[in-house]
């Protein structure tokens, strides 16, 4: 029994630290992401509006959203986020987050 509880806790803590570790990989993508949104490069800015695309809404996400519409050079990128933007708003409108009056 003693045999067990050891394997039984040191596989608790391996899944743990697994969580612990993953965790902290998609955190770093996601910050990632939202740098690649200003990148120099066109097709990274497009993959990071696809990752921004399928984020959840927050104010923060459409403020960096907002920020990008009046940074991109390039019309078809700023329409994009235009689109995720106000699809940001309306989800965020029907949780009943306020996140300002749009500028974009």
């Amino acid at each position: 029994m003693n045999r067990t509880m050891k394997t039984a806790t040191l596989t608790v803590l391996a899944a743990a630290a697994a969580g612990a570790l993953a965790a902290l990989i998609i955190r770093g993508q996601i910050s990632r992401h939202r740098r690649d949104l200003f990148s120099p490069r066109a097709f990274r800015r497009l993959a990071a509006l696809g990752h921004m695309n399928r984020e959840p809404a927050s104010v923060d996400a459409i403020r960096v959203l907002r920020d990008f519409v009046s940074w991109e050079p390039r019309k078809p990128l700023r329409e994009r986020a235009q689109a995720i933007i106000d699809r940001m708003m309306a989800e965020a409108a029907e949780l009943g987050i306020h996140a300002g009056p749009e500028t974009a």
